[in-house]
């Protein structure tokens, strides 16, 4: 397990690399590990940057990175963390997939940093543990891998499989790990260090609270919206909405022009269409699927509310063909 003690100094990480990959919690996860050694005046961490061919990457901010070696260098009792970022499926490839099986095979610690989680779900890594994913990519995961369980807290360590949101949230992943192997004195002082007070545990949210998101903390409002967020694939009808808040229709139609200045089925809608979105840019679902499960029971409606959401339609989202034939779900939308 990772938070084990280990059995010989330095611990090694491995840092995989792949394109497109968020320089934030690469950056994030080195540091504590940098002035853990640097606090203790021992040599308790060691890592290195390593990419599929040994080339030179670059991240998504555009920033180019030059790695130690390659992959296939990595050896001895190393602990692998997958890095992604953008487009995380484009770089999912085979020879990645079976390198990673045959570290696991050798029971080597593997995680990942933001989206890298996906690779470890493709890669068969995560069968039987919990793991987490960017807050954003989290819908797209669950239409990609509806077996695997996924939470939405900052990290999760699960035995010798350790995934993180990104962010931010790889500070606190690797305090715990500090803390876990060196006690929490050391972890303390490093997130002196680091300036990051309070040390968050792994199991609060990603995301802000809903009254944050919204600028609103009225009880009754957040918890029809709550509603609507976990009920996007079956949307459910304002009169239900109201019924269960103890409202009237109306008076839920004042609640929402009040505080979110939009009616309830609009707040609703947008907040499908967004999820359709991820869907689209993130899976390679068929738009028709991506429709339903977005409560759309028509393609031709769902295109409609898209096009005038974002100005596109989901189409055009995901890319038309180059040689110009439309498929039958696209003469839909003609």
């Amino acid at each position: 397990m990772l938070g084990d003690t280990p059995r010989e100094l330095p611990q090694k990480f491995a840092l995989l690399l792949l394109p497109e990959f968020s320089m934030m919690p690469v950056t994030a996860a080195i540091e504590p590990l940098r002035l853990a050694n640097r606090v203790s005046e021992k040599e308790l961490y060691s890592w290195q940057m390593v990419t599929t061919d040994g080339k030179p990457v670059s991240a998504s901010n555009g920033l180019l990175l030059s790695p130690d070696s390659d992959h296939g260098k990595v050896g001895g009792r190393t602990s692998i963390i997958v890095c992604g970022g953008l487009n995380i499926q484009d770089y999912a490839g085979k020879p990645t997939l079976n390198w990673l099986r045959k570290m696991a095979r050798q029971g080597l610690g593997i995680g990942s940093l933001c989206t890298g989680c996906y690779v470890l779900a493709e890669a068969g890594l995560l069968d039987d543990h919990t793991c987490t994913i960017h807050w954003e990519n989290m819908p797209a995961f669950a239409e990609a891998f509806p077996e695997i369980r996924m939470s939405g807290s900052l990290f999760e360590i699960d035995r010798d499989r350790f995934t993180c949101a990104g962010g931010t949230a790889a500070v606190d992943m690797m305090l715990a790990v500090i803390s876990s192997q060196h006690g929490p004195e050391l972890a303390s002082a490093v997130a002196e260090q680091i300036i990051h007070s309070p040390i968050r545990h792994h199991s609060e949210h990603q995301r802000m609270s809903l009254p944050a998101r919204i600028g609103a903390r009225h009880p009754k409002l957040i918890g029809i919206i709550e509603k609507m967020e976990n009920n996007l694939e079956e949307p459910l009808s304002p009169s239900i909405l109201a019924r269960d808040a103890g409202l009237s229709t109306r008076q839920l139609e004042r609640l929402f022009r009040r505080y979110i200045d939009r009616s309830p089925k609009r707040y609703y809608l947008e907040l499908r269409l967004k999820k359709a979105r991820l869907l689209l840019l993130q899976t390679d679902m068929s738009v028709i699927n991506v429709a339903l499960a977005c409560g759309f029971s028509s393609p031709s409606h769902f295109s409609k509310c898209y096009r005038a959401f974002y100005g596109r339609t989901p189409y055009r989202e995901q890319g038309v063909p180059s040689d110009g034939r439309q498929t039958s779900e696209q003469k839909i939308e003609a």
